[in-house]
């Protein structure tokens, strides 16, 4: 076996282990679980949902959102440079200075915002059970704060959770396959390991977000275990897509279409972080400055390993 293989088999491993334990910890681990917290307990629990929060926060920004900007605009210039080169008229500088100034990489991003949208607008408008909330946060606000919602304007719309934790889980999912697809694609074992560590570094924070996310959300503990599972598949699934990938021709327009993909995932995943996410934790009044630090710094953590990645 060669060496380079021998490391992103060894690589492909440490994905699938590191992304089970850390999603599977709050999971199988009932100190997490929200239902049975009171005082200090469920006060350290909203400051983890809040690090979460910034965890997913910098995810969608520092990685998602920059990986997808990166290679539509790559793919593009790519394009346009090919244009170039068959046909040497006179408009090429026009064609040229059109495709590189107009932003298809925010474009696309804003697509697969507006496609979960218009998803769940549909989903609301055929099945409006589909917009039930748990039980637990429909108490909640309609119960603690009741009296501030009421002098302060209309209640809020409950939570799409079902929905929402699909679409989530989907487009970490589309990003996991991408992650393990680029680590495939290295052709030295130094870049192989160095993306590795940075991927398995962020990844396993995200991972572990994901799985307090559905504790939060009251996930049946099966198929809680079985959404972890499926998400840890992803990024092996797309290392060994790689390694598949590295051995024949990459086909043309197959770069731009992972891009695209990427960046409407990237859309999607800003979509449940700003409208899901965000909202949950924040809904509480109490100790705004500590839910503040806790989601900077999540967002600083991903900031940091995104330097890395």
């Amino acid at each position: 076996m060669e060496p380079l293989l021998g490391v992103k088999i060894g690589c492909l491993f440490a994905m699938l282990v590191l992304t089970l334990i850390c999603g599977l910890i709050p999971i199988c681990f009932k100190w997490f679980q929200t239902d049975a917290a009171t005082g200090r307990h469920h006060w350290i629990l909203s400051l983890l949902g809040c690090t979460s929060a910034g965890i997913f926060l910098g995810a969608g920004f520092m990685h998602m959102t920059a990986e997808a900007l990166e290679g539509i605009e790559a793919e593009i210039q790519k394009l346009v440079t090919q244009n170039r080169t068959k046909s040497e008229g006179n408009s090429s500088d026009d064609a040229d200075s059109t495709h590189i100034k107009y932003p298809y990489g925010e474009l696309i991003i804003s697509l697969g915002f507006f496609l979960v949208f218009l998803l769940e607008s549909l989903a609301l408008q055929c099945c409006p059970g589909a917009a039930g909330g748990s039980t637990v946060q429909e108490q909640q606000w309609g119960g603690a704060h009741g009296l501030e919602l009421h002098s302060h304007g209309p209640l809020p719309s409950p939570s799409r959770g079902p929905l929402r934790a699909f679409i989530l889980l989907l487009s970490l999912s589309f990003h996991s396959v991408f992650e393990g697809l680029a680590v495939g694609l290295q052709s030295t074992v130094a870049t192989t390991v160095q993306l590795c560590l940075a991927v398995l570094a962020h990844k396993g924070l995200v991972v572990f977000s994901v799985g307090l996310r559905l504790v939060q959300r009251h996930t049946g503990s099966r198929w809680a275990m079985l959404s972890i599972l499926s998400l840890a598949l992803m990024s092996p699934l797309g290392l060994a897509l790689g390694l598949a990938v590295a051995e024949g021709d990459s086909e043309a327009g197959q770069g731009l279409a992972q891009a695209v993909l990427e960046g409407v995932a990237a859309g999607t995943f800003l979509y449940v972080t700003f409208l899901e996410i965000l909202p949950q934790e924040l809904a509480s009044p109490e100790a705004p400055l500590a839910k503040w630090g806790c989601v900077a710094a999540g967002f600083a953590f991903m900031a940091v390993i995104a330097l890395w990645a």
